[in-house]
């Protein structure tokens, strides 16, 4: 019998690496995708897209979505008070353990286990202390494809916004920027891979600043009439 677990779900590439592999494996089953986003703006969470392009991302991936909202001020506390619920939740139906894409950032991986063990959880890191260059390049060539939505832009050139994430935008990266921005450098939005039955249509609008630092391009769903939304000014770095 495969064990289930919850998908900690962001909608970005190391989210989709970490589902590979946990795909290939055969040894567990996701009963649910976990993302969290701002309720202000209805978008996920410093990745910047929208609830409907989550939505679709999880129709093609063919796994449930638990959404769970938090304020664009949000604090650590509200943060793990929303999420707790929820996990919670999960737990009383005998789910124990919680799948994540992080890469090597050892003191958010000690912070997830230290609130999951709290309510009797684990934490599985399908992709842990993989070399990030290795891991860009897997990523591009297993045929995934993304496009990167926010940037930092005290690391990186503002034209990086919107670009797709390719081979092209990796060597444009300076070498003090991490290939797959596991310290945050930027984010991105996958549409289209081996974990899809199907490709997310989009385009890219406009791109903005928010906070004086952070560039965020937008992401719209194609051949949809929806009014534009703000793009979301939520640097809070929550743990997702």
């Amino acid at each position: 019998m495969k064990d289930k677990v919850i998908f900690s779900w962001s909608g970005g590439k190391d989210s989709a690496a970490a589902l590979h592999e946990i795909q290939k494996s055969g040894k567990y089953e996701i009963v649910t995708l976990l993302t969290t986003l701002t309720r202000d703006y209805d978008r996920i969470c410093m990745h910047g897209v929208r609830r409907i392009l989550l939505e679709q991302q999880a129709q093609s991936l063919g796994y449930p979505l638990e959404t769970v909202f938090i304020s664009k001020h949000s604090s650590n506390e509200e943060y793990e008070a929303r999420m707790g619920e929820v996990l919670t939740k999960y737990m009383e139906t005998g789910v124990r353990n919680v799948v994540f894409g992080d890469i090597f950032l050892e003191d958010l991986r000690e912070y997830r286990l230290e609130k999951l063990s709290k309510i009797g959880m684990k934490g599985i890191f399908p992709i842990w202390k993989r070399d990030t260059s290795e891991l860009a390049s897997t990523f591009i060539s297993s045929g995934f494809k993304a496009v990167v939505t926010c940037i930092d832009s005290n690391l990186l050139d503002s034209t990086l916004a919107g670009k797709t994430y390719d081979e092209q935008f990796l060597s444009a990266l300076p070498s003090n920027v991490d290939p797959c921005g596991e310290n945050g450098e930027f984010h991105s939005f996958v549409y289209d891979g081996p974990v899809f039955e199907r490709p997310i249509p989009h385009t890219t609008g406009e791109v903005v600043l928010r906070e004086s630092r952070f560039y965020f391009c937008d992401v719209m769903p194609s051949q949809s009439q929806i009014e534009t939304e703000p793009v979301p000014n939520q640097t809070v770095q929550a743990p997702v």
